[in-house]
């Protein structure tokens, strides 16, 4: 998320600031001004639906910000929340019918976040077949269906509706195959959990594996079932999240510890959620790194003075406590089944929650990342 974090940082860091001249409670001012479907955007464009509202609503419930004022000495919980526009960009793919009744979807994209089984899930739900019945193949990029560079918040959005598209298009080439073989109309046929059958008629059904082995066979009369799908997504999917950090703050040395950290995020739809939740957790650790530890240092000469991890210090296992995460569903319109990117949001508000629980526990207004011991103490002496 280039650049979100440091801007969250700092207005999340003031928005805070205001409540507190306003004698308001942080999180209400917040609802009291978030951002709503319709409202104009800085671009001129009417915001899609979204879920800041959701993901404040989720963390003001949750028993971490209601005992806020009851904490020891020393500790605070801070909030802040975060929007990612996320990407767009046209995408296409392909869904093949196997010979043993699997899929097979071939796409360009180069999985870095595990999105090959975000694919898989649309590609079964849209077919009607098992999902350990769809395999998910990167081909060459010169022999691959387009696809957008791997970034950006954007490859579930955008070549995930190619792949749904393309799965619906094979689905429909097999249900013309299979009217002939039951002798009823494609519309009047559904395929559930690898079964075609007439819709309210289970009784008559044919496996979809062995309408494939008749289909793909040396003597068969039938094209081969090859879906093609492409998408040209017009509009964004924001991404937004809301988080609470739990710090402990040691006046004499100026040592922040994380004691625990909630993340609400709008997902749009969880397709797979284990993996967005780990999306969210690894933003959330990024973030803490970020925002305590990890910082470029350069000599007057301009030398890099932190050029390996003997000197950039980065969150060891102990830095990082329990993220708990808790998923909001705001359907993106023209997501697959509503989903909409998750890996850049959760990142964005930790170093601005951070900053603010600094500031409860500590009453000290931190103005530089990342916070280290020796910044937090000089702003407390």
């Amino acid at each position: 998320a280039p650049g979100g974090p440091p801007t969250a940082f700092a207005v999340e860091s003031l928005i805070d600031e205001l409540a507190q001249a306003l004698g308001s409670d942080p999180l209400d001012l917040r609802l009291q001004n978030v951002i709503e479907e319709g409202d104009a955007g800085v671009d001129g464009e009417a915001w899609p639906p979204v879920g800041i509202r959701e993901c404040l609503e989720q963390v003001k419930a949750h028993p971490l910000w209601a005992q806020r004022s009851s904490l020891p000495p020393g500790e605070g919980v801070g909030l802040a929340v975060a929007t990612w526009p996320g990407g767009k960009e046209p995408a296409a793919a392909t869904c093949r019918l196997e010979s043993d009744g699997g899929l097979r979807i071939v796409t360009g994209v180069a999985d870095m976040t595990g999105t090959e089984s975000a694919f898989a899930v649309i590609a079964a739900e849209t077919f009607g077949v098992p999902l350990g019945g769809v395999t998910v193949s990167t081909a060459d990029t010169g022999l691959a269906p387009y696809a957008p560079v791997s970034g950006g918040s954007k490859i579930t959005y955008t070549v995930g509706r190619a792949v749904e598209r393309a799965a619906a298009d094979a689905r429909e080439q097999l249900l013309r195959i299979a009217a002939e073989e039951l002798e009823a109309a494609p519309e009047d046929l559904e395929i559930v959990d690898g079964v075609i059958r007439p819709i309210g008629v289970p009784a008559r059904e044919l496996t979809v594996a062995e309408l494939a082995g008749r289909t793909l066979d040396f003597s068969s009369r039938h094209e081969p079932v090859e879906g093609h799908g492409r998408s040209a997504q017009r509009s964004l999917a924001p991404s937004t999240a809301a988080h609470l950090a739990h710090v402990r703050v040691d006046r004499d040395t100026g040592r922040a510890d994380v004691l625990g950290f909630v993340v609400a995020q709008d997902v749009g739809r969880a397709l797979n959620p284990a993996m967005v939740e780990g999306q969210m957790r690894g933003g959330v650790a990024q973030g803490i790194g970020w925002a305590l530890f990890e910082e470029l240092v350069h000599d007057d000469s301009g030398q890099l003075l932190t050029g390996s991890f003997l000197e950039y210090t980065i969150p060891s296992a102990a830095a990082v406590p329990e993220i708990e995460t808790l998923i909001v569903e705001v359907p993106a319109a023209d997501g697959p089944f509503g989903a909409k990117g998750v890996g850049e949001a959760p990142v964005i508000a930790v170093a601005g929650a951070i900053a603010n629980a600094i500031a409860a526990a500590t009453g000290a207004r931190m103005d530089e990342l990342p916070m280290t011991a020796f910044r937090v103490w000089r702003a407390l002496s």
